[in-house]
């Protein structure tokens, strides 16, 4: 996976000062397909046969998700920031590594995957277990494309956060 991870950007600074932003739009422009087959390796064959949905978080989420999807022919499920979504939606407030936040979901039902492209501090994570809990998921399993390895070991009710990049 160095070959990917070469292709991660630092920026400093970003979004405020004393934040290293890690930008995955290179990543994403030269190697996608590799990238995308990265993450979809976190998870077994028959985890995704066992699975209905997968659920991305906002934003960048969403492009692992849909296409992770469309490869394995499973529904598609965004979490987004409040005021996204049409009600009825269940929310949850979370803390982020530079503030806070509301995620909503709409409501419904089966076995999922989540998906997203950072795990920082575990916030975003922890509220995304949550949300899908409370909106009648059930979740099966969650990856993320890079750790940074703040939070070694994260996981959240019993599921360990799976990457492709991890950063220590």
């Amino acid at each position: 996976m160095q070959d990917l991870k070469d292709l991660v950007v630092e920026i400093p600074d970003f979004p405020k000062p004393g934040i290293l932003f890690r930008d995955i739009s290179p990543l994403l422009r030269q190697r996608f397909h590799a990238t995308i087959t990265a993450v979809d390796a976190l998870f077994s064959d028959q985890e995704w046969e066992s699975v209905d949905v997968v659920s991305g978080i906002e934003s960048r989420g969403f492009i692992f998700a849909a296409a992770l999807a469309e490869r394995h022919r499973k529904g598609v499920v965004p979490i987004r920031k409040k005021g996204k979504l049409p009600p009825p939606v269940v929310d949850v407030d979370y803390k982020l590594e530079y503030g806070t936040g509301v995620l909503e979901m709409q409501k419904g039902s089966g076995r999922l995957l989540l998906v997203d492209d950072v795990l920082a501090t575990g916030g975003t994570l922890s509220a995304s277990v949550t949300l899908v809990r409370a909106a009648g998921y059930e979740l099966r399993g969650m990856g993320v494309l890079i750790d940074l390895g703040f939070v070694p070991g994260f996981s959240c009710e019993g599921h360990a956060a799976r990457s492709v990049i991890r950063y220590d």
